[in-house]
């Protein structure tokens, strides 16, 4: 017995084209809003990381030199703080020699002995009077904000008048982003240590972030 297989010479109707398209495009547009949805995430992400690196860089420099100011082993060199300003700190310390490869040598005309920190526009700046000058420390910083403490714990008023008065030092930083997230709003406002507001709210979609520290002057007050 011979079986005969009938062939439908009928193609997809337009209504089933249409449907089938309709239901790709769904799935479609759901895959990307996925992985927009991801890749959006992944950058914000990205961009917190890098900020949150920059601002441990910039703190461990300062807190680093700013505890060692006033290290005068050989009982020479006159070091300590010597400019104190709200928003820049000068300070010495003996820690080499003129071929900075030896000991302390009673002065503070070698490299890495006399440090400023300053903010020039978002530019974190390191100037190194006896070495390479001015240096960039971090970008990004909206604020550097220094708060003087004297041995009782009392704030000084800046710029102190007086800084060998000076016992400890707080140091706040606020850095924001390299890129806006064009689906965030930062209404933050920022402050010190001390409640004092250091930063507006600026209302715009940069993520900031405010790293803060107390540095005790270990050589100070001898």
């Amino acid at each position: 017995m011979k079986f005969k297989i009938r062939m439908s010479h009928y193609g997809f109707t337009m209504t089933e084209l249409l449907v089938a398209m309709g239901i790709s495009g769904i799935v479609m547009a759901s895959t990307y809003s996925v992985y927009y949805s991801h890749q959006k995430t992944y950058v914000a992400q990205e961009q917190v990381v890098a900020m949150q690196q920059n601002l441990r860089a910039a703190m461990y420099f300062m807190e680093r030199e700013i505890r060692m100011a006033g290290c005068d082993p050989i009982q020479s060199a006159d070091s300590g703080i010597v400019t104190a300003d709200g928003n820049s700190i000068r300070v010495t310390l003996d820690i080499t020699d003129d071929a900075a490869t030896g000991p302390p040598d009673g002065d503070t005309d070698d490299t890495d002995e006399d440090i400023t920190y300053s903010l020039a526009g978002s530019d974190l700046m390191r100037n190194d009077v006896n070495g390479a000058g001015n240096e960039l420390i971090a970008e990004n910083i909206d604020v550097l904000d220094f708060v003087y403490l004297d041995g009782a714990g009392a704030v000084l008023a800046t710029p102190v008048a007086s800084p060998e008065a000076i016992r400890s030092v707080q140091i706040t930083l606020v850095a924001r982003t390299d890129r806006e997230d064009r689906g965030y709003t930062n209404t933050a406002a920022y402050t010190n240590q001390q409640a004092t507001q250091i930063l507006a709210a600026q209302n715009d979609r940069f993520r900031r972030k405010r790293l803060t520290t107390q540095v005790r002057c270990r050589n100070l007050g001898f």
